[in-house]
């Protein structure tokens, strides 16, 4: 037996029975000779890992535009945050760990610069929408390795896909990235805004301290293990009635103190215009798209071409071709 089917058997022998098995996964699109070490899910981790949209999740914004600090949160904190949530439970319910993290660690691959005030710019300037988590797929299916993909396996996908919106995924492993997700944004959120002085520990209504927990740690604690229990059954991943209220209430207070805080949010409208207008340029400049980005725009058309383009930029990158395109440099004689 290679490492890999040694792997499979054990996974077959110990996990759940309600466990996504790497063995009876429904495959890929372009079918490719399996690995003799990893297992399908394994080999999506690395591909995912070692992608350029997931290098570049490190100057993606999470909530605060560019903070000054080495400590705030980015799209790549958040989705290590995720992940590691989302292997504990993964863990404790005997589901299948290595399928778990590929979804964890490609769920936002897709996301805009400037965070969801970019996404929101490019829902209303394209034509049919849209959403982080439907473009993460098609980083993953169209827009990576060259226009090839990564070409991961169909579960992972669907995991991807389904970690927010209206789709249900169809494994218990896509169900928990949903929530990790949630648990994780909504707690680094809370320090993240208390680091910056948006809020204060004090501002957090007690009654949900005192059901969620007074810390950071205490709140992740304490919703993770409530998922661990009441899903116990296998019939799906979510969190008791109360700790479920608790976390809606919890993200209510959140929307109401941070998310439409004018201080911390005071600068989206200006991202939101540069990348308005980085969008009109585009649109009427498709030849200062790379090649890659032209060839999208002449098969599926420009709208989409400039789209994906921005939607892929970090928010460093989207200033710089921001000041390239815009402001005007000075002249020097030779």
């Amino acid at each position: 037996m290679t490492i890999r089917e040694e792997t499979e058997a054990r996974e077959a022998q110990f996990l759940s029975p309600n466990a996504t098995l790497a063995a009876q996964s429904r495959g890929r699109e372009r079918e490719i000779a399996p690995c003799n070490v990893r297992t399908c899910f394994q080999r999506d981790v690395d591909r995912i890992v070692h992608s350029k949209s997931f290098r570049r999740l490190k100057h993606k914004t999470q909530v605060f535009l560019q903070p000054e600090g080495d400590h705030y949160r980015t799209r790549m904190t958040h989705t290590l945050e995720v992940m590691r949530i989302a292997r504990t439970i993964a863990r404790a319910l005997r589901l299948n760990e290595d399928l778990t993290e590929a979804m964890a660690f490609g769920h936002d691959l897709g996301h805009t610069p400037f965070g969801h005030a970019g996404e929101r710019i490019l829902n209303e300037l394209m034509p049919d929408g849209f959403q982080h988590n439907v473009q993460s797929l098609r980083v993953v299916e169209r827009l990576e390795h060259g226009g090839e993909g990564l070409n991961l396996t169909w579960e992972v996908r669907d995991g991807i896909l389904c970690h927010t919106g209206s789709q249900t995924s169809a494994t218990l492993e896509g169900q928990i990235i949903r929530l990790a997700d949630q648990i994780a944004y909504i707690n680094h959120d809370i320090d993240d805004a208390i680091r910056g002085g948006i809020i204060y520990q004090m501002d957090i209504p007690m009654e949900l301290q005192q059901e969620l927990g007074f810390s950071h740690g205490q709140r992740i604690d304490t919703l993770t293990m409530d998922a661990i229990t009441a899903s116990a059954d296998g019939e799906s991943i979510r969190l008791s009635p109360a700790r479920k209220r608790a976390l809606a209430d919890l993200r209510a207070f959140m929307f109401e103190a941070v998310y439409c805080n004018p201080v911390a949010k005071g600068e989206e409208s200006k991202a939101q215009a540069m990348l308005e207008l980085l969008f009109r340029h585009y649109i009427g400049h498709l030849d200062e798209l790379p090649g890659d980005y032209y060839a999208i725009a002449q098969t599926e058309g420009v709208q989409r071409a400039v789209c994906d383009y921005l939607a892929g930029m970090t928010d460093s990158y989207a200033v710089e071709r921001y000041g390239d395109v815009f402001i005007p440099k000075a002249w020097t004689v030779k």
